[in-house]
């Protein structure tokens, strides 16, 4: 049993440092001020979510063909589906990689130009480097892609179809688009593939 003049002493020491431990908390909660067994039924306090934000960055695609090594494979996945993909809604939101230092994983970011939701699921090389070296964004979008892309003329059109979602010219390029990070559910999306094999490309919005 625990004493309840001790609880008391040490709750009124946390106070005074602005925290009161957790553990002292969870006890208190089990047995109570005068050592009886108190019903911890209320319900925890949570952190708030974070609220939406926005960062610019250079954002660039890649998909089965030019993915290490060729595939559908990610470093990290956030749910039942075990490869690259996603539809891009906010339920279903496509596969990003970029350095875990700049995002978590499974972070969702919302790409305006794209009309869609990405999740940072994969693991990006560059990316790595552009943020250790000028702590600046770079997201790679998944862009899709099949076994077939790995020969013409499928390779040729998701190539290009990479090229053509790319915006910026560098982690450094004032222009890069701005991204929202931890965005709300209800931002406009676009449910059509960003690359069709075997050779479509998204048109835009």
């Amino acid at each position: 049993m625990v004493d309840a003049t001790v609880l008391r002493a040490v709750v009124r020491a946390g106070v005074a440092r602005g925290a009161v431990a957790l553990g002292v908390g969870l006890t208190l909660a089990a047995v109570g001020l005068g050592g009886a067994p108190v019903a911890a039924d209320a319900a925890p306090v949570m952190a708030p979510a974070p609220g939406p934000s926005t960062v610019q960055a250079f954002m660039t695609l890649y998909g089965y063909v030019d993915n290490s090594p060729p595939g559908t494979d990610i470093a990290h996945p956030c749910g039942p589906r075990r490869g690259a993909g996603g539809t891009g809604t906010y339920a279903d939101p496509i596969t990003f990689a970029t350095d875990v230092h700049e995002l978590a994983w499974c972070q969702v970011i919302y790409v305006p130009y794209m009309e869609r939701y990405f999740i940072h699921e994969d693991e990006c090389s560059q990316c790595d480097h552009d943020w250790k070296k000028f702590h600046l964004y770079r997201f790679d979008m998944w862009a899709g892609g099949d076994a077939a892309s790995r020969h013409q003329p499928e390779k040729g059109a998701l190539l290009r179809c990479e090229r053509t979602w790319t915006r910026g010219n560098s982690v450094k390029d004032p222009d890069n688009p701005t991204i929202t990070i931890d965005p709300p559910s209800d931002l406009p999306v676009t449910s059509a593939p960003i690359f069709s094999p075997p050779t479509t490309c998204w048109s835009g919005p």
